[in-house]
């Protein structure tokens, strides 16, 4: 038999090989899942520094992995990963938008069990158990416009978090506190757009720097307890069922720089303790039952850049001069209808939703159709003096006819009985 030419050899042998190296790539490439390619996946393999096992969990959660989740700026932002070596591990995710097919599964969970943080934004997935690990690691753990419906035994179970945001998920509880209770370490709290029903905790965690329970259905007074959190840098208890007085001793509330207790059935005056917080930026007390008159010292707040009154039952002068109301980005003190405000300090060009005051320091009656409050401000301040010229103009259109014709006839009469008094004592 005739022997091949070395050449020949050597292309043969080159062959084989390159056979050999593809037959080992095809039965060691997994099955692609129905969210990734087979190249993705070896690309994934190769290229990776992250921990296989949370390749996979990626995988399964629709994220991309063909790209190495620990290289920034990741996918959509969605992963951060520690230092670790030889394989890096996740310690923040964010799925978002998540397709209607993708679930969280247990597994999944369990190998992701080094997050610090999980963000869920638009992520209609249903709720599952976590695993232990991954209830010891996390910190951050945020839900908007996902999980479609949680309890508050669900959350409770993440007693290590720093940081709670659950908006637009309907929460089941009787109350917070049923969350809360257990969470010695959280700082900001966000339970918002979640129909929670109940009232307010009658004990909170003095660490809290943040607390917003917006439109929910919470019930009940604000209690004092709320008071010890001198740490407290925002309350937002908006669009809720609250009544009762603001409590005075939210004074206390020293490092206090957003209150908003808007749209609730709060009652009572505003009380002069707010003072105390002079680091107040937005204060909005609108659509209550406030009554009596605004404080002066509001306009002795000089960080206070929103300030929001309206739709109260407030009453008497506003206590604002031009400038302090020129400093501030937002001002509205409309739907009060016994408040007023003195021209002579105000200018009605800016439009602030109250009538002027009369000279008894109440509002003008509303104006006729054609014209407004603002244009009689001047008559009101005029101490009744352009009234009184009109009612004198009235009477300069001279006296009245059958007055002058009676005056007449008696002075014809009298100087008639005069002269025949005249006439007869000449003739004797």
């Amino acid at each position: 038999m005739k022997q091949p030419p070395p050449l020949q050899l050597s292309s043969l042998f080159i062959s084989l090989f390159l056979f050999s190296n593809i037959t080992t790539s095809l039965t060691l490439t997994p099955t692609p899942s129905p969210t990734s390619s087979p190249s993705s996946s070896s690309s994934s393999s190769s290229s990776s520094t992250l921990d296989p096992k949370q390749v996979r969990a990626l995988q399964s959660l629709n994220i991309p992995t063909s790209k190495d989740p620990c290289s920034q700026p990741s996918y959509n932002n969605a992963t951060v990963c520690d230092a670790a070596t030889p394989f890096r591990h996740l310690i923040s995710l964010t799925l978002s938008n998540c397709p209607s097919y993708v679930a969280l599964s247990f597994t999944a969970l369990k190998s992701l069990s080094t997050l610090n943080t999980l963000h869920l934004l638009n992520c209609p997935v249903p709720p599952i158990r976590f695993p232990p690990e991954l209830i010891s690691s996390l910190r951050s753990f945020t839900a908007i416009n996902s999980l479609r419906r949680v309890t508050g035994a669900w959350l409770s179970q993440l007693q290590n978090l720093t940081e709670l945001t659950v908006t637009n998920v309907q929460v089941k509880a009787t109350g917070p506190y049923v969350i809360l209770a257990h969470m010695n370490k959280l700082q900001s709290l966000t339970i918002s757009h979640a129909n929670l029903t109940g009232y307010l905790p009658g004990h909170v965690h003095s660490n809290l720097t943040h607390i917003d329970f917006s439109d929910n259905h919470l019930k009940g007074n604000i209690p004092t307890s709320i008071t010890i959190l001198d740490t407290l840098q925002s309350l937002n208890l908006s669009s809720n069922s609250l009544s009762g007085e603001i409590p005075a001793s939210i004074s206390d509330l020293i490092s206090l720089k957003f209150l908003s207790l808007a749209s609730n059935s709060f009652s009572g005056s505003i009380p002069d303790s707010i003072s105390a917080v002079s680091g107040l930026v937005h204060m909005d007390l609108s659509s209550n039952q406030l009554n009596g008159t605004i404080p002066k010292f509001i306009s002795q707040m000089k960080n206070l850049k929103h300030l929001n009154l309206a739709n109260n039952n407030l009453h008497g002068v506003l206590p604002f001069n031009q400038s302090f109301i020129n400093k501030l980005e937002v001002f509205n003190v409309g739907g009060n209808s016994n408040l007023c405000y003195n021209h002579s300090v105000l200018s009605s060009k800016l439009k602030l939703g109250v009538s002027p005051c009369d000279k008894y320091g109440m509002p003008v009656s509303a104006p006729s159709k054609g014209s407004s409050a603002d244009d009689n401000s001047d008559d009101d301040y005029s101490d009744g003096n352009e009234d009184d010229s009109k009612n004198t103009k009235k009477h300069h259109h001279g006296p009245n006819k059958f007055v002058l014709g009676v005056a007449i006839t008696l002075s014809s009469i009298v100087f008639l009985i005069v002269l025949m008094i005249m006439c007869a004592k000449c003739c004797r």
